[in-house]
C-alpha cells in the first residue's frame, strides 16, 4: 500500500499496537509482537514493561512462555478519552474475523461481496498482516 501523502505516522501509538497484538493472541512471544508491530524485540519489551506498570497487562510465568492478561477496564490515558476504557476498542481492533455486524462479510471486502482473497487457516493459527517495511 502507497503512502500518498509521504508520511509514516500510523493512527496507534507503539503501545497501541502493542496492546492490539497482545488482546489477540495473550501467549504471544516478544519476538512475534516485534514483526506484527515494526518494532524491535528490545522497543517492545520495554512497551510491555511500560503497560504492566500501567495496569494494562499482567504477566505470567509458565516455565519458559510468557502469558499476557489484558485488564480491559483500564481507563485512556489522555484527557479528551476520560472515563473510557480501552476494552471496546481492543475488541474491536483484536477481533478475529473483523465482521460486519450486518451481512456477514469481512471490513473492506463490500466491494467484492466478501469473496476477497482469503489466507489459509488451521485450528488455532491466525493468520498474521503483513506491513510495510520502511
Amino acid at each position: 500500500m502507497s503512502d500518498p501523502g509521504g508520511s509514516n505516522w500510523t493512527l496507534l501509538t507503539g503501545h497501541g499496537h502493542v496492546l492490539v497484538e497482545i488482546a489477540r493472541d495473550p501467549e504471544a512471544r516478544i519476538r512475534d509482537i516485534s514483526v506484527a508491530v515494526d518494532l524491535t524485540e528490545r522497543t517492545v519489551q520495554a512497551i510491555v514493561a511500560d503497560l504492566e506498570a500501567a495496569g494494562y497487562l499482567t504477566r505470567t510465568r509458565n516455565g519458559r512462555r510468557t502469558k499476557y492478561s489484558v485488564n480491559r477496564d483500564s481507563l485512556f490515558r489522555h484527557s479528551a478519552q476520560e472515563g473510557l476504557r480501552v476494552g471496546p476498542l481492543l475488541d474491536l481492533l483484536a477481533a478475529e474475523n473483523n465482521l460486519g455486524a450486518e451481512n456477514g462479510t469481512a471490513v473492506g471486502d463490500e466491494a467484492t461481496g466478501g469473496e476477497g482473497p482469503q489466507a489459509p487457516t488451521t485450528p488455532g493459527h491466525r493468520p498474521m498482516l503483513r506491513r510495510r517495511r520502511r
